[in-house]
């Protein structure tokens, strides 16, 4: 007798079909359930935790992206501020005030961090001929301009004081870890590089911390770490001399901006306006045309210092300092006309009226 032959019936497809089915959904509630888990880490990526606290005399802007975005950013505030203890004049025991104490008589010991900074500090002033030299903190102190009653000093006290100021005084032993000032009234005052060596002190807290990418902001320096999740540049305003607005915007992959400028602090005595940035050979605000000046580099500090030398020495001579460093730079003169050096050329773009790029 022969085998009946399997019948399949519609509830044998119905129960089959309805497994297929039920494993295609099960992989697609699967891919839900995993791009849901997902998505947070995703928008967390794009959205960078902001936060600005105040050192230096100035806000410190932050914007960090990562899973340890919150962790870095705070790491890098506290650089900051530790910085700010190790370098500042104002602060009771910092580097910089025991150097300035022992000014004509000793050689103190200070961190490597201060070090690094006058280092820099000492290469522009040699590179500029002078025009940056953070030895001219008597004649900034005696025009304090951050002062509520400023008015411009007696003639014959900045000549009284003015054959203290000159970078040479200042004496550096790297292998030793130590510092002096030659002469009894010499001083130093790191107010033209600090705001710089704070944004490589936050960089540099950001890498060590977990941070994917960042930008911070200190005053007039800004410095950029890592790249932006959509693989963008950074795209950094300069500021407008001539209002609280933008000039345009800056892009770049990496780096440390720092622009200064007349407008940042002055005060107007006699119908005539005086600004902060200020010329070590005459004890007087440099007169050079310009109005603002912002450089581009791999340094933090070196950026801020090489701004104010290139202020103070006017276009020409500045373009050369920035060639001679590897750096960028926009200069803007008193008429408005921009000068963008080679490098910057396709990466700046000018948004305000009332402004000309020169050739």
């Amino acid at each position: 007798m022969k085998a009946r032959p399997t019948k399949t019936t519609f509830r044998n497809l119905s129960e089959q079909n309805a497994k297929k089915l039920a494993l295609i959904l099960g992989a697609v509630l699967l891919l839900l359930v995993i791009a849901i888990a997902l998505f947070p880490l995703l928008d967390r990526a794009e959205t960078p935790y902001e936060v600005t606290t105040y050192a230096m005399g100035s806000y410190v802007q932050q914007s960090v992206y990562g899973e340890n975005s919150e962790a870095a950013a705070a790491a890098a505030a506290s650089a900051v501020q530790s910085l700010e203890n190790e370098i500042s004049w104002r602060v009771a025991g910092s580097d910089i005030q025991k150097l300035n104490n022992a000014a004509g008589k000793d050689w103190v010991e200070i961190g490597e961090s201060t070090m690094e900074i006058l280092e820099i500090a000492q290469d522009v002033a040699e590179k500029s001929g002078g025009a940056f030299d953070v030895t001219i903190a008597p004649i900034s102190r005696l025009w304090d301009f951050d002062s509520e009653r400023r008015t411009v000093p007696d003639s014959n006290k900045i000549a009284e004081l003015l054959p203290n100021v000159g970078y040479a005084f200042l004496r550096l032993d790297p292998d030793a870890g130590t510092a002096s000032l030659k002469n009894l009234g010499n001083a130093v005052d790191l107010g033209g590089v600090g705001k710089g060596a704070a944004c490589d002190a936050a960089v540099e807290a950001y890498a060590e911390n977990g941070a994917e990418a960042a930008i911070v902001s200190v005053g007039g320096s800004v410095g950029v770490f890592g790249k932006k999740a959509s693989g963008a540049p950074w795209s950094v305003a300069v500021r407008d001399p001539k209002s609280d607005g933008a000039l345009g915007a800056l892009a770049i992959d990496s780096g440390f901006l720092s622009t200064s400028g007349s407008y940042e602090k002055s005060f107007t005595q006699d119908g005539e306006t005086y600004h902060h940035l200020l010329d070590p050979e005459t004890g007087y605000p440099a007169e050079t045309g310009l109005v603002s000046v912002t450089v581009l580099c791999d340094s933090g500090a070196r950026a801020d210092a090489l701004s104010t030398a290139c202020f103070v020495l006017g276009l020409e001579e500045g373009r050369a300092l920035l060639e001679s460093c590897g750096a960028e730079g926009i200069f803007i003169d008193e008429s408005g006309v921009i000068a963008v050096t080679d490098g910057l050329k396709d990466r700046f773009t000018l948004s305000a009226d009332g402004y000309t790029l020169s050739a």
